[in-house]
């Protein structure tokens, strides 16, 4: 029996894994094609913080409905459709000729993989027992930098510096992925349990809605979760859709901006690793301050480097904490809250966090159109970071998780 909960483990985390990659290149598409886009459609960096959110944008109504479905029809099932559109939108991508178009595209794409992304997250804590839920949502979510990563490596080939390749690529591979989920992937245990339950039970525990996210017991949890996934994701969004455009706004090249982002993606792979295992083992508190200390170090950082290879370093010190961050507090939303609500309550903090995932790089877009440069843009993120902070040091100080 053991035995068969471990293969069970192995089997979700590992697909979970694998979808996670493609989102991480979908993700990273954008930022890796801005330039190309750029050119091809004339837009300034106003309009190109548009369509950076564009597709954040759709991350939230896929956050809002997929976290919903799942808890009611399945982790599964939701994840295949989720999938199955951002796949589709993605190649979409390269064949529009406007910039309405383009928008409306990278919007239902985002739909796609904002759907996905909770019910990552829920199927890879419920595969493992709470004491390895941390370990295990951060070695699912890894998976985004390494996509991202290789991405980045792709950008800096010939085949990369045609922009319609990064959609062809990011759209391609997960119709090639359905069948592997539709075949192996298992239906998650916690969910069946939840659905299997007698009609005194279901009467007795009903099943999680929204206004049970606002109830006494969960309350203080979501509000908290919800102000740090807003102002992290905001920080989040900024440096994988700004930080190639960035690095030119600076002097240097686009092949630099790629070389720093594969840097940045890299050690955003090992800080998620490492960071989800801390959250397993630490006090919650120390796992806080680490990873959101880390993250003003790299900002200012960034703000204070002189050289390429400074530069350099400090992508790499920004990443391994922005992403693990991000990382860390999808697992958190799956240990505090319970089996009837956790896909609804992560969904939902995860529509939050889109709203600033939105929002951040219009804001970027516009700080630079303003003038204010590539150091505007990374001062004005420090004190998201800050507010996110306070607020996870409140819940883990009041909720005892």
């Amino acid at each position: 029996m053991e035995r068969s909960d471990n293969r069970h483990s192995v089997i979700t985390v590992a697909i979970c894994f694998l979808i996670a990659v493609i989102e991480g290149l979908d993700i990273q598409a954008a930022g890796i094609a801005a330039a190309g886009i750029r050119e091809s459609f004339g837009l300034d960096s106003s309009q190109l913080g548009v369509f950076f959110s564009a597709g954040i944008l759709g991350l939230l109504p896929g956050a809002l409905v997929g976290g919903r479905f799942a808890d009611r029809i399945g982790r599964k099932k939701v994840l295949i459709w989720s999938t199955a559109v951002f796949a589709v939108f993605t190649l979409c991508t390269v064949w529009v000729n406007s910039f309405n178009s383009l928008l409306v595209v990278r919007f239902l794409a985002g739909a796609g993989l904002g759907g996905a992304m909770p019910i990552l997250i829920t199927l890879a804590s419920e595969a493992v027992s709470p004491k390895n839920r941390g370990r295990a949502v951060g070695l699912m979510y890894c998976g985004m930098p390494v996509g991202a990563a290789i991405l980045s490596l792709v950008a800096a080939t010939e085949f990369g510096a045609n922009w319609k390749n990064v959609f062809y690529l990011g759209g391609l591979l997960p119709i090639f992925v359905i069948p592997l989920m539709m075949l192996f992937l298992p239906e998650s245990k916690e969910y069946l349990k939840a659905q299997n339950k007698t009609a005194a039970e279901l009467a007795a525990a009903p099943q999680g809605s929204f206004k049970d996210l606002f109830n006494s017991n969960n309350l203080l949890r979501t509000l908290c979760i919800w102000v740090s996934y807003f102002f992290t994701l905001m920080v989040v969004y900024i440096m994988l859709s700004w930080l190639p455009s960035l690095f030119m706004e600076l002097g240097f090249t686009r092949k630099d901006g790629s070389t720093a982002q594969f840097y940045f993606m890299v050690t955003a792979t090992i800080g998620t690793v490492i960071l989800g295992m801390l959250t397993d083992r630490w006090k919650k508190a120390y796992v806080i301050l680490l990873m959101y200390g880390g993250i003003l170090a790299g900002l200012l950082a960034l703000n204070g480097a002189s050289s390429l290879n400074q530069m350099y370093m400090a992508a790499a010190l920004a990443g391994a904490f922005v992403i693990g961050c991000q990382g860390v507090l999808y697992a958190f939303g799956s240990i505090v809250y319970p089996t009837e609500v956790r896909a609804t309550g992560v969904g939902m903090a995860s529509a939050v966090g889109r709203i600033g995932a939105m929002l951040g790089p219009v804001i970027a877009g516009q700080l630079l159109t303003a003038g204010f440069g590539a150091a505007g843009v990374i001062t004005a993120a420090i004190p998201c970071i800050i507010i996110s902070a306070v607020c996870m040091l409140i819940l883990v100080n009041r909720t005892k998780v």
